[in-house]
């Protein structure tokens, strides 16, 4: 039979690892082949390729129409980002062609868009990037096969508005039974916005229980999907770290100077796309017994570019500086004193001693005048008998007049 001819049908991608598939954003080539091998002869009409990229929402609700009747309201929405086709094969003249039996490679490439979004998959959504290839024959089924990429497009979080600290506070009067246990505060701070996977954000914050009863503090990355079609919306969430601190006692105060909430390996935000959204957030709650929960809510943004170690060192340390401080973790830095005085540092009998060290010459005198250039006078140094001058923290280029005094001769 035609269909047995054919031992193999697969589509490659260039760049591909032993065990690893090749990754993509916005702008990149992608370049590849069809795998086409025959054990005999086979007669082909055409080899046509198709790459496609798309976002896709989907679910359904159930709907009340009285109280005996019900229906399910479906909906559904997609948008395409990338769509190529192509021609691999075509037959010179007439519509068939025949192929020897063997290993046939029908190159392709094509250009991705300059902006993307990420490959995702969802409970009611996904984004989904594939190359499809189909081999048509006469008299035959259309042979298909596929090869679904993956794309992710960059996030860097090495921008102000990601570097920049979050913070909030949120208070609750507990309540049990139409009275009032006390007031519970909370506050909370991140250095920065935006974070990679595999990163720790240190957490402060600040628990004041004025109730009671003991108090619970946590804390948590949460993330949110949100998916959209005409005109509503279906979100789902999901915690992917957490952390749990000490209780709290009545009328006692709570700080957390950096709890370290590591951040597992998590798909980057999705901030861009009409029909899904991925969030994320860190949220820091107070379990109060018998009350609703305190809860703070600080924004993230988790990135595929790392924190750079030098591009912005310096403000990021001045912020972090400034960070602290804020918190009260931090002691400022004390103002800068003038520099001691010389005569402080350098008594007189040590003036006196280089004093007459001058007059012998910096060097005691070689009992062995012979000694040539190449022997080891020039690896015999003596330590340096003066005393240096104390580091000077600041340097005023032009002093008063009535601030300059004599400087001693052997100095």
């Amino acid at each position: 039979m035609l269909f047995d001819k054919v031992k193999a049908f697969v589509v490659q991608l260039d760049g591909a690892s032993a065990g690893a598939e090749p990754v993509f954003s916005g702008g990149q080539a992608v370049v590849g082949r069809v795998l086409l091998e025959l054990t005999g002869p086979v007669r082909v009409g055409t080899l046509k390729l198709r790459a496609r990229g798309r976002a896709h929402v989907h679910w359904t609700e159930s709907r009340s129409a009285g109280s005996s009747s019900a229906y399910t309201q479906s909906y559904s929405e997609r948008v395409e980002f990338v769509n190529h086709r192509a021609t691999l094969l075509a037959p010179d003249t007439g519509e068939i062609t025949t192929l020897p039996p063997g290993r046939h490679e029908f190159p392709f490439s094509f250009q991705l868009p300059p902006t993307l979004v990420t490959s995702f998959e969802g409970k009611h959504g996904s984004v989904r990037y594939c190359i499809k290839a189909t081999l048509h024959r006469p008299w035959v089924p259309a042979r298909r096969t596929r090869k679904v990429f993956t794309v992710i497009e960059p996030v860097d979080i090495n921008t102000p508005a990601l570097l920049a600290p979050q913070a909030g506070a949120r208070e609750k009067i507990a309540r049990s039974w139409y009275s009032n246990r006390g007031l519970v505060s909370l506050s909370a701070k991140i250095d920065r916005k935006g974070y990679t996977p595999g990163e720790v954000i240190p957490v402060f914050a600040e628990i004041d229980n004025g109730t009671t009863r003991p108090v619970l503090p946590r804390a948590a990355v949460v993330q949110t999907q949100t998916f959209m079609a005409r005109g509503a919306c279906k979100q789902k969430r999901a915690v992917v770290a957490s952390l749990s601190g000490e209780p709290v006692g009545p009328g006692r105060r709570a700080l957390w100077q950096g709890r370290a909430l590591h951040i597992p390996p998590v798909g980057p935000s999705i901030l861009h796309c009409r029909v899904l959204h991925v969030d994320y957030a860190l949220k820091v709650c107070v379990d109060i017994p018998g009350s609703s929960k305190l809860l703070l809510e600080l924004p993230l943004v988790i990135g595929t570019i790392p924190l750079h170690p030098f591009g912005s060192r310096s403000s990021s340390v001045g912020s972090h500086a400034s960070f602290l401080l804020d918190w009260g973790l931090g002691v400022p830095p004390e103002q800068l004193e003038a520099p001691p005085e010389y005569s402080e540092v350098v008594t007189n009998d040590e003036v006196a001693a280089a004093a007459a060290a001058v007059e012998q010459g910096p060097f005691p005198l070689l009992q062995d005048c012979n000694m040539s250039i190449e022997g080891p006078f020039f690896a015999y140094i003596q330590e340096f008998r003066y005393r240096p001058p104390p580091l000077y923290s600041e340097e005023d280029p032009n002093p008063p007049a009535e601030a300059v005094r004599p400087r001693c001769m052997t100095c």
